[in-house]
């Protein structure tokens, strides 16, 4: 039976008390921790100096109890319908891409091709669920073999697609029963990678395609990628190459390019630009990309110089003879405009021509710019001060004075725990019925998230220790615009707000890492709900997340990941610090 003052308090409060007179409570119980501490303190300090550092650490941790305390309370306050699991979508958003939503562009009023662009105004889900993986769907071969080999029911293209799909596809790649195997040496060109990479070295005047680093060529963006053979053969000669393609239902080339461990994102040349800054890669290379370049008075060439840092190439290949529907056309092998007009306004020369390939060179002397007689105009002063999708412009940009500055000051920042975390994430990783044992763990991560990248440290550690994970370094677009930094040292990198959803495919990261993402997001318009269902939509089955926060927004992270099935644990880093890991593995859910 209940006593009679809490008969009396029932009374007053209800079966549940009020958050407020919780909060009373937990402040009153703070203010009498802060007196007990302090009058210990005094007390310990009359006596002997050496007491004092443990009387701070107790009260530190009784301080992180009562923070950790007040997380819980808040959450009872809710009710307990807040804290079940979120149900599996249906199998209809299997492959599910929120803001690309053609159907609703449409409906929107979008047309001309506008419709495949990126509208999150337009397609905004309110339906909560976990987006689950299709029937057939197998955990990707560890990399280097699932480079050439990938699981046919991982991606969204059926054999009856396959087969009718072009000559170019089926040399690319081979359908066997429940596996697509890549043939990088076939496709692309009649001579194949190789011979096609090696050409285009030579045409700008090196002795082989190993020599792109010396020559400085390090990141490549390479626009309509189809399944990722000329990126793969860069990669294996240590450049970053990135590829961007259009959205695309079924056997979309970036879903392709990711599942093979390939870097890649959705991105197209349609109302806006990339969400990368100015001067972001030394080339450019689009081979039968299909943008057709001298459209809407050359914008799409304009954002490909914007992008290009200075001295860097743009490197077009078309076998057609026919520059992709432009009315450049080829005559006595010369080219006629406009396309020439315009490379020439923009202060580009032209290197080389060598049978269907072309490669130009954006100029490094910022007098070319004043000398032009007719030219495309320069753009304002803090034009490009965030260029996170903004519209399309018809005005390029000059070299900054201190673009060739130091860029090494990133090292002093990185924050390298991963000596502390490594063994304990990899060394109990899980054992998969008719496995033997795990191969070396980092053989189980090749596509990493960084989406709170800072500067990069965490991309360095990786390259540090020579592991075979490529890394997306993710700048939050409230953030200190870190980018080009990162970009500078040779990493995959992009402008990202994490209000809305990331431009990739389901399940198409082994590993999403934050460190203080959360924190920076509570201020934010955005739900950390709808930030964890992101992350659980494009994280694999079996895949890891790994944040890094102060310990309130941890409690309120392991809370989320809990209503999302992950399997979560809370790391002290044991620092003397507040910070706090995040844990979390994804579990493979059929059903």
């Amino acid at each position: 039976m209940r006593s009679s003052w809490f008969n009396k308090l029932s009374v007053i409060f209800g079966h549940r008390p009020p958050l407020s007179w919780l909060l009373l409570c937990l402040i009153s119980l703070l203010a009498l921790i802060t007196v007990l501490g302090s009058s210990s303190s005094n007390a310990f300090d009359s006596v002997t100096p050496t007491p004092v550092p443990n009387v701070y650490l107790n009260y530190r941790r009784l301080k992180e109890q009562a923070a950790v305390d007040y997380f819980e309370l808040k959450s009872l306050s809710l009710g307990a319908s807040r804290q079940r699991e979120l149900g599996l979508c249906g199998k209809e958003r299997e492959s599910y891409v929120p803001c690309y939503n053609v159907s609703a562009n449409l409906l929107a009023g979008y047309k001309d091709g506008e419709e495949f662009d990126r509208h999150c105004e337009v397609s905004r889900e309110q339906e909560r669920c976990l987006v689950r993986p299709p029937k057939d769907y197998k955990i990707p071969l560890r990399w280097p073999t699932g480079r050439d080999v990938i699981w046919s029911g991982n991606v969204k293209i059926t054999k009856d697609q396959f087969l009718s799909s072009g000559s170019m596809t089926k040399r690319l790649m081979l359908l066997e029963e429940n596996q697509i195997t890549f043939h990088s040496e076939d496709g692309l060109t009649f001579d194949g990678v190789n011979d096609y990479s090696r050409q285009i070295a030579e045409m700008i005047g090196l002795g082989s395609d190993s020599e792109f680093l010396q020559a400085g060529v390090r990141t490549v963006l390479d626009i309509g990628c189809g399944f990722g053979g000329f990126g793969a053969h860069l990669l294996s000669l240590k450049l970053m190459a990135v590829c961007i393609a259009a959205y695309e239902a079924t056997g979309s080339q970036v879903q392709f390019a990711l599942e093979r461990g390939l870097p890649a994102m959705i991105g197209n040349f349609i109302l806006r630009q990339l969400p990368y800054p100015s001067l972001s890669f030394d080339m450019v290379h689009c081979a039968q990309c299909g943008i057709v370049w001298d459209q809407k008075d050359g914008m799409f060439l304009i954002e490909v110089d914007r992008v290009l840092k200075p001295g860097g190439y743009f490197v077009l290949t078309s076998p057609t003879g026919k520059l992709q529907g432009s009315s450049v056309i080829m005559k006595n092998g010369n080219m006629l405009t406009p396309l020439e007009e315009l490379t020439q306004e923009i202060c580009w020369s032209l290197l080389a021509q060598q049978d269907e390939t072309f490669i130009w060179q954006k100029t490094m002397d910022t007098d070319c710019y004043a000398s032009r007689k007719r030219a495309v105009p320069l753009c304002e002063e803090g034009r490009d001060a965030q260029s996170y999708y903004q519209p399309l412009v018809s005005c390029i940009r000059v070299l900054p004075e201190d673009f060739f500055e130091d860029l090494q000051v990133w090292r002093s920042a990185l924050k390298n725990y991963w000596s502390l975390l490594t063994p304990l994430i990899f060394s109990d990783h899980p054992k998969r019925p008719g496995d033997e044992d795990p191969l070396p763990p980092f053989n189980m991560i090749r596509n990493v998230m960084d989406m709170n990248a800072h500067y990069g440290g965490l991309n360095a550690a990786f390259s540090e220790e020579k592991k075979s994970a490529w890394v997306m370094n993710v700048v939050p677009i409230r953030a200190p615009n870190t980018l080009p930094l990162i970009l500078d040292q040779g990493f995959a990198g992009v402008l990202h707000d994490w209000c809305e959803p990331f431009p990739t495919y389901p399940r198409t990261y082994d590993m999403l890492h934050a460190n203080g993402l959360l924190s920076h997001l509570t201020s934010e318009r955005c739900s950390l709900m709808d930030l964890f269902l992101e992350m659980d939509r494009i994280l694999r089955p079996e895949g890891w997340i790994v944040l890094s926060d102060k310990v309130g927004a941890i409690e309120m992270g392991r809370t989320l990941a809990t209503q999302i099935r992950w399997e979560a644990r809370v790391i002290d880093l044991q620092n003397g610090s507040d910070q706090r890991l995040l844990v979390c593995q994804k579990p493979f859910v059929k059903k």
